[in-house]
């Protein structure tokens, strides 16, 4: 098939890579977000899959809106049988998703019909599940809720964060959106409808969800931090300024602190919380560099009885 690939950020790269190395398809064109300011000059720069896009010789659309004329013209004009789509960031018009003669194909990062929404994965392990995958579906006007074309499962590991499970979903899911399209491509594969139960939303974590609650049990505290583990990056206050919690580990056999009382020793920094003790092992102080917390703890001299959260 010839196909138009929809995608912008780092995890959408390897699906794109694997259907241009495909020898059953074209990859006609690439759709992405428009440039945005990165960095400390704010400069605009092109998402990773405009880069590689642009590496590879294809032609890179980069629409304000996927409803513009212009871009709806070009589309019209490349003519694609399907359009496989991953973590775009924008929402398709029915003027849009009518144009590709099989659709737009989402390849989604949970096992839907669980996490719709555009944070699966981090929902996924701060709800502690212990098994996720990712899904292909045909896009219609609703969130996410499109008939299923495929699926893969992917345990969630107890140290996972939502970057180490993303980044597996991300390959893996690659062979399952190109086994996707040829499915689509010989007629062997057909969507089937999600079922009406088990219907869960995954909506982007803010940077108010990735604040840590120190009164909520250790296993709560953990899963927060691992699931806000790149982005947004869970935190707390200390001293009133914020402190970027990297790293946490539940301490089982220690339940002597109140919910958000550090104690530290020479190598080691825990915290209370409404359960037992977690670990500290990486923070992120507020203008500094990620470090040790016990290196941290040494370097603003923690008080007796001192607290986070406050």
């Amino acid at each position: 098939m010839k196909l138009v690939f929809a995608g912008t950020p780092e995890v959408a790269v390897p699906a794109l890579d694997a259907l241009i190395a495909s020898d059953r398809h074209e990859v006609a064109a690439v759709v992405t977000r428009p440039d945005a300011p990165a960095g400390r000059g704010r400069r605009l720069v092109a998402s990773p899959v405009a880069e590689r896009a642009e590496e590879a010789g294809i032609e890179v659309l980069k629409p304000a809106r996927p409803r513009d004329e212009d871009f709806l013209a070009r589309l019209r004009e490349i003519g694609p049988d399907c359009c496989p789509v991953v973590a775009y960031g924008a929402l398709l018009p029915r003027t849009t998703l009518d144009v590709p003669a099989r659709g737009w194909v989402n390849l989604h990062f949970s096992l839907l019909p669980a996490w719709r929404g555009a944070a699966p994965v981090q929902h996924a392990i701060m709800a502690g599940d212990e098994v996720t995958g990712a899904s292909t579906f045909l896009i219609e006007e609703g969130l996410d809720s499109g008939p299923v074309y495929g699926v893969l499962t992917e345990e969630v590991r107890p140290t996972d964060t939502s970057g180490d499970l993303l980044t597996r979903l991300a390959f893996a899911g690659a062979g399952l959106l190109v086994a996707t399209m040829d499915g689509i491509e010989d007629g062997t594969l057909h969507a089937v409808p999600q079922p009406a139960e088990g219907v869960t939303l995954g909506p982007k974590i803010t940077v108010e969800d990735a604040q840590v609650q120190w009164s909520a049990p250790a296993l709560r505290v953990d899963r927060v931090v691992r699931g806000c583990t790149p982005a947004p990056g869970a935190w707390t206050l200390f001293r009133g300024e914020r402190l970027k919690l990297i790293q946490a580990v539940p301490v089982l056999d220690r339940a002597d602190l109140a919910p958000g009382e550090l104690s530290a020793a020479k190598n080691n920094v825990y915290v209370g919380t409404g359960s037992h003790a977690v670990e500290l092992l990486w923070v992120q102080p507020q203008g500094k560099k990620p470090m040790r917390a016990a290196d941290w703890a040494r370097g603003v001299r923690i008080v007796h009885g001192e607290l986070l959260g406050i």
